[in-house]
């Protein structure tokens, strides 16, 4: 499996504070069966930089590799909304066209549409981070449709679709799945307790839900094509 969204680079924001709690995190992530993390700190457009990730996800992977873990780290970004049209050349996930972006959590803004068909129009693929827990797609699911059709894809947290977020975020993980409006699952996993970095749980339930191949799409398939080459452990 593959983790699109993971705040494991260690001292960058409010994940990881340092290598040691990134290690652990990667030794869960292991032994959950996911191979590939893509680190997505938060970043207000100055800190942190792409080269001082680049330098943290270099050293969480030597020792990674160290500890001969069947894990590899690459680097991403989670960008704000608003400085999604600035940051998109350089902030992309793991060097791709693929942009994880945060809309906030109380509300989608006005001007969604636009900055998802302005970002599609530019030639990068806009991924919306964890809308099951935005306050107006909680309240009316059926919102993200517009914001699909537009070219966005859709990233749900596995805690929500497996209801450790509560029983009203997994309604509306549900209602997503089942409607065709999810394209990712992700552990958005700040440390190794809050939002465990493992997705074998909730890829068990979607099985259920909808079928192991579509299972295998959201947790394997559609990051693939994110990471591609990348997924590939160094020897």
């Amino acid at each position: 499996m593959i983790d699109i969204h993971c705040h494991i680079a260690p001292g960058l924001d409010d994940g990881s504070q340092d290598l040691a709690t990134s290690l652990v995190m990667a030794e869960r992530a292991a032994a959950d069966g996911i191979r590939v993390i893509i680190a997505t700190p938060h970043t207000n457009g100055v800190f942190p930089t792409p080269e001082r990730l680049a330098l943290e996800v270099g050293n969480l992977n030597r020792e990674i590799s160290s500890r001969r873990l069947s894990v590899v780290i690459v680097p991403g970004f989670e960008i704000p909304h608003s400085l999604a049209l600035d940051l998109a050349a350089t902030h992309t996930l793991a060097g791709s066209g693929y942009l994880l972006i945060e809309f906030p959590h109380a509300y989608l803004p006005a001007g969604a549409v636009r900055l998802i068909t302005d970002l599609v129009n530019r030639g990068y693929q806009p991924i919306i981070a964890h809308p099951e827990r935005n306050g107006d797609v909680l309240a009316a699911p059926g919102r993200l449709v517009e914001l699909v059709e537009a070219g966005a894809q859709i990233q749900l947290t596995a805690a929500s679709v497996t209801g450790d977020f509560g029983p009203d975020c997994q309604r509306c993980a549900h209602y997503l799945l089942t409607r065709g409006l999810t394209h990712y699952i992700a552990t958005d996993s700040h440390s190794p307790s809050f939002r465990t970095p493992v997705l074998r749980k909730a890829r068990t339930l979607v099985e259920k839900l909808l079928g192991p191949e579509q299972a295998a799409l959201l947790t394997d398939g559609n990051p693939l094509k994110i990471v591609g080459d990348l997924a590939a452990p160094a020897e």
